[in-house]
């Protein structure tokens, strides 16, 4: 066979019309390719049937040219809506979003250069327990295992390196290239991210998307995936021994954390604290999965950064349960923690432990809280101490007219603002303690990303969760230096009308940063942020930008946004001094820089 270098003819198809007709449809005003016979059972339509019935409205997505075709589909289904993202990145951060509001989120990308952009938010996604279905559009199923040599690649004939990198930050992958496996593969990636509640990866070859198959069918069967059980007996000797334990103590308290969610276990977990009467706090990465409205709630236990008097009643308690908690170096402020382990009941998603006593597997959190609750005595001795040496917080020192805004000033305001209609995003940074302190009405979301504390998360989860909450208006809270990351993001918010009020809070570089290391590194370059939003809006769809200095055009600000522009995206850009800081964060920072410069164990 005289076949060239890099020729390909006997892979072309006879006719490029293959499978589509001319451009006669359009998505926003643009003109797209109309996938021929839409309803038929093609990989394409299965993979779009699948995503509506899992519960994904829209998915955030990069075009490139192996996933173009496979776009189309996505674009044919009814349910479905493309939401087109300046960059893979933010796909990635506005899917993780989503899925925090939604429940499961997705995203698309094309080969390599789009999935090792993604990726970092992927691996984010994974660390906070999210269901985020990453799709990537492969190569052509016919270049597979040829030496080939493709463009968006390392320049080697192995296609792995994608694949390989995303196995480390997803709990499946599936690498589609030829449809006899396709369903089977496709299937069981998106039900095991929902079983695991852990982003996964899908490559699909550009070529496969419009070929029909006989393991399609027009409507794909719905999912029934059957729910994890408990281990019954494990259940009830873990329960009784927990039981003992708690109903003996003479000031328990109950502590929420982040994993009450993968679990599924928000419900229980307040079902347990109405039916024992403990003080009730929430880990700093679980907060908004607590009701800050119950009555026995005693604030966010963070160790030496807490909400006034919270470390003090948890810390002095004689037995403590833990749901779901993560304990690293930031929630723990450096290792510093005052927690004994033969006080603690730690109950994980799957498991518990009892102090220092054994550990029940194959005990699913929701079923243990719920038993857990029929078994303890009412006992609300820890929040009667509580109360005893509780005293109210005291409230930002008046401004004189005209002076400066305090950034504990601010959030005043912001505090105010908050409803069972709204929604707050707290960038990393100093917005963490600030906003740590804000209480919740009840229903009012609230979403930080703390355990992989990457900068810029929020523009992209700002995005992701009002696409998949538009009846709550999102208030995001983001520091200067994060906004430079991924501030391009703010033109999809517009593009799609979203009404979010976003505080740009200009300190002059990374504030989180000063605080544990200090150098030259963490001063930023000055922008002038509201006229690059205006540039961005450029005149099409709503959007209002304003500058803040004083407390007075801060109260002006949040009317007119509220007011006047509240159909309108605002951005409301804050002026505010460099060491302008939560008296948290100082704290935070000294202990975290402490636990980072430990000198190496003696070898």
């Amino acid at each position: 066979m005289d076949s060239s270098i890099g020729d390909d003819n006997s892979q072309r198809p006879e006719s490029n019309d293959v499978g589509c007709l001319p451009c006669n449809k359009s998505v926003n005003g643009v003109p797209h390719t109309v996938v021929q016979g839409a309803g038929v059972a093609t990989l394409g339509r299965h993979l779009a049937r699948r995503l509506v019935q899992v519960g994904v409205r829209d998915v955030f997505s990069v075009p490139g040219d192996f996933n173009l075709t496979l776009l189309d589909h996505l674009i044919a289904e009814p349910g479905l809506n493309l939401v087109g993202c300046c960059n893979e990145l933010n796909a990635g951060y506005a899917a993780d979003g989503y899925a925090r509001s939604n429940g499961v989120g997705a995203c698309v990308v094309t080969f390599t250069v789009g999935g090792l952009s993604v990726i970092n938010a992927i691996a984010g996604a994974y660390s906070e327990n999210l269901p985020v279905i990453c799709i990537v559009g492969g190569p052509n199923s016919n270049d597979y295992g040829t030496n080939r040599i493709l463009h968006h690649t390392i320049g080697l004939p192995d296609f792995s390196q994608e694949y390989r990198c995303f196995q480390t930050v997803t709990c499946a992958q599936a690498l589609v290239n030829n449809l006899e496996d396709a369903n089977e593969l496709i299937d069981h990636a998106i039900s095991t991210a929902l079983m695991e509640s852990k982003p996964v990866y899908i490559s699909i070859s550009c070529n496969l998307p419009g070929i029909p198959h006989h393991t399609f069918t027009h409507e794909p069967v719905p999912y029934s995936l059957t729910p994890r059980q408990s281990n019954p007996q494990s259940l009830q000797a873990a329960v009784e021994l927990t039981a003992q334990i708690l109903n003996a103590a003479v000031k328990p308290v109950l502590v929420g954390g982040p994993k009450l969610r993968a679990a599924k276990a928000k419900s229980a977990f307040a079902e347990l604290a109405n039916a024992s009467g403990y003080a009730v706090a929430v880990m700093p990465s679980a907060k908004g999965q607590v009701i800050e409205t119950h009555p026995h709630f005693i604030g966010t236990y963070w160790g030496a950064v807490s909400t006034a008097f919270c470390a003090e009643i948890v810390e002095s308690a004689d037995a403590y349960l833990f749901a779901g908690p993560i304990f690293n170096d930031y929630s723990s402020v450096g290792y510093s923690l005052l927690l004994k382990k033969e006080k603690a009941i730690i109950v994980q998603p799957n498991r518990v432990t009892v102090s220092t006593g054994p550990t029940f597997g194959c005990v699913l959190m929701k079923d243990f809280l719920e038993a857990l609750a029929k078994k303890l005595k009412h006992n609300k001795t820890a929040f009667e101490n509580y109360q005893r040496i509780f005293v109210p917080e005291g409230v930002p020192l008046k401004g004189a007219p005209h002076e400066p805004l305090r950034v504990n000033v601010l959030f005043k305001h912001i505090q105010a603002m908050l409803s069972n209609d709204t929604a707050l995003i707290a960038e990393t940074g100093d917005s963490w303690f600030n906003c740590q302190k804000l209480k919740l009405p009840e229903e009012c979301g609230y979403e930080f990303q703390m355990q992989y504390g990457s900068i810029g998360w929020s523009v992209g989860a700002t995005l992701g969760y009002a696409q998949a909450t538009p009846k709550k208006r999102v208030i995001a809270c983001i520091g200067d230096g994060s906004f430079q990351v991924t501030a391009q993001d703010i033109s999809t918010m517009i593009r799609y009308g979203q009404k979010s009020i976003i505080f740009l809070i200009n300190n002059g570089g990374y504030t989180i940063e000063v605080e544990i290391h200090d150098g030259p590194y963490n001063v930023i370059k000055n922008w002038n942020y509201t006229a690059l939003v205006d540039a961005i809006h450029n005149g099409e769809g709503k959007c209002w930008t304003t500058k803040v200095k004083t407390e007075e055009e801060a109260i002006e600000a949040i009317k007119t946004a509220q007011g006047p522009k509240k159909d309108c995206l605002c951005f409301i850009e804050i002026i505010v001094h460099k060491d302008d800081t939560s008296k948290e964060l100082l704290e935070w920072g000294s202990r975290v820089a402490a636990a980072n410069g430990r000198p190496p164990n003696p070898q």
